[in-house]
């Protein structure tokens, strides 16, 4: 059965998509939007929402980008795991998937804040582990530069260990609440994380009980080599970038090879490209919401974020001369940028016509068309194994979004290729994953000390 999920940052996944006459009259900090654009979601039975996340204000030295907004920016949104937990009160089943950056975080408290939305949203929560890739935001953290590409992720690995340890802190049923003995846990059920490792020191237990999906499914995404090593050894749900379907089988077939590789079961963990769906109830209509959309980008504006995405200033080079080689690695985000090169390598275009043809979907695949021509592109990347799923970008919201559930998702269903209902009310029972079961701390041993032991 196919995954979906769509994120619900309002302003859209096109560049101009906040300009549009359908869009959302105002988006900032207006969390009326999030709780719409949830509950949409959910009547189409999507997998999850998601809600990426930014640690600095962007774009400020550079003014052409900063009045335009892209969604990459987000000057203005609401801390996502408060916003999460915000949006649980509103629906029922869909999963609440959010990003939090291990760069500049800490375990315990990652891990408390994430055990809390599991536990507000009977057991939803989702995190994207991410490393952080916009060097700027080190600026806030008491850092004068970015972290090194190899100890963000070495700290990222440790960072989940750690958080996996602290859920395990306590087995099901430890608070027995006994009003006729006076104890209110079981001293039995508890253990100690005690964990001294290179990047943090953590003893534990954590203040928050064992959570309904014992740990929350995690996610990550990543093009590079240390990056999709990550995914393959943590992951339940990994994001990727492919702007060709054969693009997306060669991730596909790395990663899962890789999964297998690292002892896990490559039908449990879930690869999901993004893509940027134009719906029309007509081919045409489709093609005319692309075409209002691209006339709201200047040319100015369409080189400054192509050179965000590739990570590199393509304002010196000749707007229909050919892009430089960008197969040179950078401090920031490789897929898009690795994307884009192989992209314009293989088809020849010009730095015009790679913007037009990439910025409508954020970076991503664009599929265009009515609900069956979008149906069937969708179809193939899945049969053809380049896709378990799809992180589905919306460019005009609310619209867009609700053409996805009222066209789109009922002629998947027809297929038989999408679910009618959900299957379960957590995130695990619709994405088919177990509970993963409680383990023994990172010192393979119960840690308690004596008179611990005694308290009852």
């Amino acid at each position: 059965m196919m995954n979906l999920m769509t994120g619900i940052y309002p302003v859209g996944t096109h560049l101009a998509s906040w300009r549009h006459p359908d869009s959302f009259p105002k988006i900032s900090m207006q969390i009326d939007t999030f709780v719409e654009l949830a509950q949409i979601a959910e009547r189409g039975k999507l997998d999850m929402m998601f809600l990426a996340d930014g640690n600095a204000v962007r774009s400020m030295d550079e003014p052409l980008m900063f009045l335009a907004n892209p969604e990459v920016n987000r000057p203005t949104t609401f801390d996502p795991l408060m916003l999460m937990a915000v949006v649980a009160q509103y629906t029922r089943n869909i999963g609440l998937f959010c990003t939090a950056v291990t760069t500049y975080d800490e375990p315990y408290l990652l891990a408390r804040r994430f055990g809390s939305l599991d536990h507000l949203s009977n057991g939803r929560a989702c995190w994207n582990v991410v490393t952080g890739s916009y060097a700027i935001d080190a600026l806030n953290f008491g850092l004068s530069k970015h972290v090194d590409r190899n100890e963000r992720y070495e700290r990222a690995e440790e960072f989940v260990e750690v958080c996996k340890g602290l859920w395990d802190s306590w087995d099901d049923g430890a608070f027995i609440e006994d009003k006729e003995t006076g104890h209110f846990l079981d001293p039995s059920k508890l253990q100690r994380l005690n964990h001294e490792g290179k990047h943090f020191k953590v003893q534990g237990p954590l203040n928050v009980a064992r959570l309904p999906q014992g740990y929350p499914v995690l996610a990550s995404a990543g093009q590079s080599e240390p990056g999709r090593e990550l995914a393959a050894r943590q992951s339940d749900v990994i994001f990727s970038v492919a702007l060709t379907k054969e693009e997306a089988q060669e991730f596909y077939a790395d990663q899962k090879a890789r999964i297998v590789r690292h002892g896990r079961d490559p039908d449990k963990v879930r690869i999901l490209p993004g893509v940027t769906l134009f719906i029309g109830r007509t081919e045409a209509e489709a093609d005319e919401l692309l075409d209002q959309l691209n006339d709201l980008i200047s040319p100015d504006v369409g080189v400054a974020l192509l050179s965000k995405l590739v990570w590199s200033d393509l304002s010196g080079y000749p707007i229909d001369g050919p892009l430089p080689d960008l197969s040179a690695e950078v401090m920031g985000m490789q897929s898009y940028r690795k994307s884009i090169d192989t992209l314009a390598k293989k088809e020849g275009l010009t730095i015009r016509q790679m913007y037009k043809k990439v910025l409508p979907g954020e970076g991503h695949v664009i599929f265009k068309g009515d609900p069956v021509q979008i149906a069937d592109q969708m179809e193939e990347w899945y049969r053809d194994k380049a896709a378990d799923g799809f992180n589905v970008g919306l460019p005009v919201l609310p619209k867009s979004l609700n053409d996805f559930v009222d066209l789109v998702v009922p002629e998947l269903q027809k297929r038989g290729l999408f679910r009618k209902e959900y299957p379960g009310p957590t995130l695990r029972d619709t994405l088919g994953l177990a509970v993963p079961p409680r383990g023994i701390n990172l010192n393979g041993a119960w840690i308690l000390s004596d008179s611990e032991k005694q308290i009852v």
